[in-house]
């Protein structure tokens, strides 16, 4: 029987109060942050978590001994006693919606970034069923190489850029580069306004569209030319975003390896090498045990995509038929990680595939290069005749010479077979073009390819503009190697696709073409104008034979060699060549929206646009652009080496 006057549910409010647990910081109320300010999220989970204790012990045990019969003929104690327990519920519930708790999938370190770029962790457990960064390997390694460490007796390399001591940055050079700088602007608004945290903006129809993951590849991709050119606002907005990426959530069953690799974690170890915000490594380091997955297989080569599916089973293997770029592509930015985070698991997974090159090299059909395509899986190199720098290769080249650069001198082994490899393509790739201006024809070189036979290996006078890079790769190792040679290679080949724009209408350079070639390397040749009409083509620009395919994709081949070139040679109608190509970019590609790629650089009237806009516009073109007129100091190359993606990674000091 129920006692008069007390309340008739006293014993059920204690309960409850003595339910109450210390809620832990990974509550489930999860708001997005705002970009600067006060730091409330993080705050709330801890007020809460340190309120609620202390209604366990000063409330509760006070609603359990309270003497509720006593106390009835005394409703002033009464109330006053009720009212104290009501308000602190009250209170605790306040905060616990006001000031949301910090989930756990936030890190579980305390964020101290002024700028708010706070890390945010994956949601591996839930998707994979453990966290990569303890991931299991079903083909474990039983040693790991550790990353080179300076030593006496070898000697650091040279230096790379020209001596600007008398450089003045002149209004023309400013203009330049403002207008640079505004067409990126243009185009990041529209990527803001109509494709957030999408990979790419449609630049003709105002719309977003998935490519590489979800995992918002223009916007990793472009942080480190928002710092670059200024942009700091647009730059904390964008790796704030960043570091809250979730790699565990796409629609896709897998990733490609090397795509993810040169944007993604190239994107956020340089944006961190530039800014110092740890979360962007913290955010680098997670994507980058991910891809560490795809090492996984028998013989320790990369797979071309992460399979999730195999990944979680130990199924992965290396490809049969996969580009020889891909898997040897990936060696500057996870060695780049290395250093940054004394992890020697990254530099040892690529030094198993630098150990392939260096074993093979001397193995294909052109000793010296290894083929476009390569069985990676049983490790044969001596399946494909065709050899090129450009599409399926290029940044397998690239990326020895730069290795070399990040270490210093330090492994040998880079330069040794980075010189064994241009001296096979000078050989039997680079080729002079036969064109009616002669005087032109002698300052200008082509990379094109070679294909090899049983009895000969054939020069192919194709152009790519994917191969447009090399011209900076020769200036580069020229200087860095001291083989003057190669710098005057690399500057003859960027001038040669700086013609190749000029010879058409939009003033663009074509993806792929083919030009009549001279009989010999070393001497420019006459026009032969009865060879002409008998191989080429009436209704292109003299001198071209062919055009398998005229688009102009916005690539950036072209722009970044002249950019090395004038960095290295400190030449100055490089960047006047480079202004006319910039306007012609812009005329022919510009959008309601930003720019577009194009379908045919040959019109004489209004282009087609593509309705594409990789993400490499904004992460190298532009940024090439805007550097080549931007005052020398800024990203030096003895400072920094740019990775295929154009991300500069920090040199350690010389």
């Amino acid at each position: 029987m129920q006692q008069r006057g007390a309340p008739p549910e006293a014993s059920s409010l204690s309960v409850s109060l003595n339910k109450l647990r210390p809620l832990p910081v990974s509550g489930a109320n999860n708001f997005a942050l705002p970009r600067k300010g006060s730091q409330r999220t993080q705050e709330g989970g801890l007020l809460t978590a340190y309120l609620l204790p202390y209604v366990q012990t000063m409330v509760a045990p006070h609603a359990q001994t309270f003497d509720w019969a006593a106390h009835a003929k005394a409703p002033h104690r009464f109330i006053a006693v009720a009212v104290a327990v009501v308000i602190t519920i009250v209170a605790v519930t306040l905060l616990g919606v006001l000031l949301p708790r910090r989930s756990a999938a936030a890190g579980a370190a305390q964020c101290t970034s002024k700028n708010n770029v706070c890390f945010q962790s994956s949601s591996f457990v839930d998707v994979f069923g453990f966290d990569l960064a303890s991931a299991p390997q079903w083909h474990p390694v039983s040693t790991i190489q550790q990353l080179p460490v300076a030593t006496p007796t070898l000697q650091a390399l040279n230096q790379v850029q020209h001596d600007f001591i008398n450089y003045v940055h002149h209004n023309k050079s400013k203009a330049r580069q403002d207008a640079v700088r505004a067409a990126f602007v243009r185009s990041w608004n529209s990527y803001k306004k109509h494709a957030w945290l999408q990979d790419e903006l449609t630049p003709v129809t105002g719309a977003g569209k998935t490519t590489f993951g979800g995992w918002a590849a223009t916007l990793v991709d472009s942080l480190d030319t928002l710092w670059i050119m200024g942009l700091q606002d647009d730059f904390y907005t964008a790796a704030a975003a960043a570091a809250r990426i979730d790699w565990a959530k796409t629609d896709d069953t897998g990733l490609n390896v090397f795509e993810t690799t040169i944007r993604h974690l190239g994107g956020l170890l340089s944006a961190y090498d530039l800014s110092s915000e740890h979360a962007l490594l913290e955010k680098a380091t997670e994507l980058a045990n991910m891809l560490y997955m795809a090492f996984d297989t028998p013989n320790r080569l990369p797979a071309f995509w992460l399979d999730f599916g195999k990944a979680k089973q130990g199924l992965q293997t290396a490809g049969l038929h996969d580009p020889s770029a891909a898997p040897c592509s990936l060696s500057l930015e996870f060695t780049r990680l290395a250093q940054l985070t004394a992890d020697s698991r990254f530099y040892d997974a690529i030094s198993r595939v630098t150990d392939f090159l260096e074993r093979t090299q001397s193995e294909t059909k052109l000793p010296g290069m290894w083929p476009k395509w390569i069985n990676f899986r049983n490790e044969r190199v001596d399946g494909d005749s065709a050899f090129s720098l450009g599409a399926e290769s290029d940044s397998l080249y690239e990326y020895l010479l730069k290795m070399a650069a990040l270490l210093n001198g330090q492994s040998p082994r880079y330069e040794t077979m980075y010189r064994a490899a241009m001296n096979a393509s000078v050989n039997h790739l680079l080729f002079r073009p036969m064109i009616p201006d002669e005087e032109a024809g002698k300052g200008i070189l082509f990379m094109g390819n070679a294909y090899a036979h049983d009895d000969r290996i054939d020069r192919i006078s194709e152009s790519q503009h994917l191969s447009c890079f090399t011209g900076g790769m020769f200036g580069l190792g020229g200087k860095l190697f001291d083989i003057p040679d190669h710098v005057d290679i690399g500057e003859r080949l960027a001038r040669g696709c700086a013609w190749a724009y000029s010879a058409f209408p939009t003033g663009l350079m074509p993806e792929v073409s083919n030009i009549m070639a001279c009989d010999f390397l070393q001497s420019a040749c006459s026009w032969d104008e009865q060879k002409w009409w008998r191989e080429g083509n009436p209704w292109l620009t003299k001198g071209f034979t062919d055009m398998p395919d005229p688009r102009y994709n916005l690539r950036p081949e072209a722009i970044e060699s002249l950019f090395l070139l004038y960095r290295i040679t400190g030449k100055e109608d490089l960047r006047d060549i480079a202004w006319t190509m910039f306007n012609s970019v812009m005329n022919a590609t510009k959008t309601e929206f930003a720019n577009s790629a194009i379908t045919d650089v040959t019109v004489d009237y209004e282009t087609k646009k593509l309705d594409s806009m990789e993400s490499f516009w904004m992460a190298e073109t532009l940024k090439y652009f805007y550097l080549m007129f931007s005052p020398p100091e800024l990203i030096s190359l003895d400072e920094f080496v740019f990775s295929t993606e154009a991300h500069p990674f920090r040199l350690p000091q010389r």
